[in-house]
């Protein structure tokens, strides 16, 4: 397939909520594989990955390290972890796959304050039977923690730091959400919450994206298969489906929360819809939608120094290609 690798193709349309739209300039190939000097940051970050490979290299999950200004990219091809910094154009691998540690593949990463890094395993023990679905890392990449859930069908999917410092795991086969923690200096996990009897289970990846709702008393959870948003509370447990009225969510993938704003990347449908939610998180209308390139499918975000860090996975190509990469969006492209 012949992708043109630019940040975005030509331009970008948004779809406003009132019916304008308008066109943003953006980066080209070259630009984005140009030297960039030392008061600039890169429009692109390229990834190691294995083109000699029968599979070629795909990619999914990202974990920001806002202190440091490290972010973390699994490979779902392998199970590779590889880390870049904000201001540097190549990245490496900072965790090695097939098999190191158990992992096969990586799906979710997040980092917490201290630098610790979670990596959710997606089918890695459907696939490799009693082997992890989920490992824990310091930031110099020893290994902390990795669990083997007892949960044959659990795909773990993304991943979130809760107010109280706990890692919480979605899963895209069964509505549920585990909930990882340090506690009396050993590391646990276990099922924190299973919502099967409020969220119906549908073909395809159910419950995915996740982030801490703006008041910080709920986690909100993207079903990308129905196109819904979920609020769990963190007190209570309750599980109840954020109104959004018509804005369509199918394929919603990565969130990303600034504030009371939500961007909510929606993978194959190829667009970053932006929402606005209510004081708890109860409701949410839409504020915008932007196009994104049709060459490229972003699955996941993080929001780093006023851009936002989008990971062009490769899912659309049965064999993934290069060039790999992380693409840079100011984030003033989206207001």
């Amino acid at each position: 397939m012949n992708r043109r690798r630019g940040f975005l193709v030509g331009a970008v349309t948004l779809a406003l909520v009132v019916g304008s739209s308008a066109t943003v300039p953006t980066a080209s190939a070259k630009e984005t594989h140009r030297h960039h000097p030392s008061h600039s940051r890169p429009g692109a970050y390229t990834l190691n990955g294995d083109p000699a490979d029968a599979a070629g290299s795909k990619f999914e999950g990202i974990g920001l390290d806002k202190r440091r200004g490290k972010f973390y990219v699994s490979e779902t091809t392998g199970g590779e972890i590889h880390r870049g910094h904000v201001n540097r154009t190549q990245t490496r691998v900072w965790l090695p796959g097939d098999g190191k540690d158990g992992r096969f593949t990586a799906r979710g990463i997040t980092v917490d304050r201290a630098g610790r890094v979670y990596i959710a395993g997606g089918p890695n023990n459907i696939e490799h039977p009693g082997m992890p679905n989920l490992w824990v890392y310091d930031r110099h990449g020893s290994k902390l923690a990795s669990f083997v859930l007892g949960d044959p069908d659990a795909y773990l999917n993304d991943v979130a730091i809760g107010p109280d410092g706990a890692a919480y795991f979605t899963d895209s086969n069964d509505p549920q959400i585990f909930r990882v923690a340090r506690v009396n200096g050993r590391w646990q996990a276990a099922r924190w919450k299973d919502a099967s009897n409020t969220v119906t289970r549908q073909p395809g990846f159910n419950l995915g994206g996740i982030v801490v709702s703006p008041d910080r008393r709920a986690l909100v959870v993207a079903q990308g298969n129905a196109g819904k948003l979920w609020r769990f509370d963190l007190s209570s447990k309750r599980v109840t489906l954020i109104r959004t009225g018509s804005t369509d969510l199918t394929g919603a993938d990565g969130l990303v929360r600034q504030g009371r704003q939500l961007i909510v990347v929606r993978n194959f449908p190829r667009v970053l819809t932006t929402l606005k939610f209510d004081r708890r998180a109860r409701s949410a209308r839409l504020v915008r939608e932007v196009a994104t390139d049709p060459n490229r499918v972003f699955t996941t975000a993080k929001l780093a120094r006023g851009r936002l860090l989008l990971v062009d996975s490769h899912f659309d190509e049965p064999v993934g290609r290069p060039p790999y990469q992380v693409v840079a969006l100011p984030l003033r492209q989206l207001n």
